[in-house]
């Protein structure tokens, strides 16, 4: 049972796939908390993947849409309002792919075009969301728009490849376009910096197995999971956020502020014991 916490509130959620997708939590306990709203992934994912079953589960609508396409953009919007019966309370973006990752393109080997298509979808079609719901004026006052993000985006993370580029640009796009939003129509939009989360996306990062290691390790309360970012989202759409906006939000159970935490320092030690860092000298 839920508490409640969005109550007559409506909203959009882009990026839910499966059951490990971070959106597909998000949705489930937004539906919990007492939330309408719409679901939106692209066209193939809605009609051969498992998000019709999401919505079955959450008494949610499909709307199919590119997230790089204005004109589908705007169709969801649109869509979203006349099924939900007004203007939306919050939006996540939890939209991200690199080709360059998943051909296994190393970071000083790119394909631009690659990359091109990694910033537009990942952080890119921030900008167009954002923009279409402005112009369209289809956001309420004190609505919430949330974006997830990595900590790549501000350290070189081995093996994130160009997908940090693109969430340095998601950051970037939250702060420009969060004073527009909250000044003229005072509209929160905020990005998630989330701990390394087991999804479909996540699993293509080389070493991602290790990463999710490291940052657990690393983390004095241990890694954030789907489950607890979804709870986050949820509280950053209800009223108890009202006032927080512009901000890259850290949920990683306090990775970004370590150095060095005693249970990272032991592994290492026993990578000396075990002479796996011999070459080094």
């Amino acid at each position: 049972m839920g508490n409640n916490l969005l109550k007559g509130k409506r909203g959009i959620i882009f990026g839910a796939l499966n059951d490990m997708s971070i959106a597909w939590k998000v949705a489930e306990l937004a539906h919990q908390e007492g939330a309408t709203f719409t679901l939106s992934n692209t066209h193939v994912a809605c009609r051969m993947g498992e998000v019709t079953d999401l919505a079955a589960k959450t008494g949610s609508e499909l709307v199919p849409a590119d997230a790089t396409n204005v004109e589908d953009l705007e169709n969801v919007f649109k869509q979203s309002t006349e099924i939900l019966g007004g203007k939306i309370d919050f939006v996540l973006h939890s939209i991200g792919m690199s080709l360059n990752v998943r051909k296994k393109r190393v970071y000083h080997d790119l394909d631009y075009n690659y990359l091109q298509k990694t910033l537009d979808i990942s952080a890119i079609s921030f900008h167009k969301m954002l923009q279409v719901a402005f112009k369209l004026d289809a956001m309420s006052e004190w609505g919430s728009v949330l974006a997830l993000s990595y900590v790549a985006a501000q350290r070189t993370l081995y093996g994130y490849n160009d997908m940090a580029d693109a969430k340095a640009l998601l950051e970037s796009i939250a702060r420009s376009f969060g004073y527009i939003f909250g000044r003229e129509r005072k509209v929160r939009v905020n990005t998630i910096s989330q701990s390394p989360t087991v999804t479909t996306a996540g699993s293509g990062v080389k070493g991602f197995d290790g990463l999710v290691d490291f940052a657990d390790r690393m983390s004095p309360l241990g890694n954030a999971d789907a489950q607890d970012c979804a709870n986050f989202c949820a509280m950053m759409f209800s009223d108890y956020a009202r006032k927080v906006t512009m901000q890259n939000l850290f949920h990683d159970g306090g990775f970004s502020s370590m150095g060095m935490s005693m249970r990272a320092m032991k592994q290492y030690n026993k990578s000396f014991d075990s002479g796996e860092l011999s070459d080094l000298y």
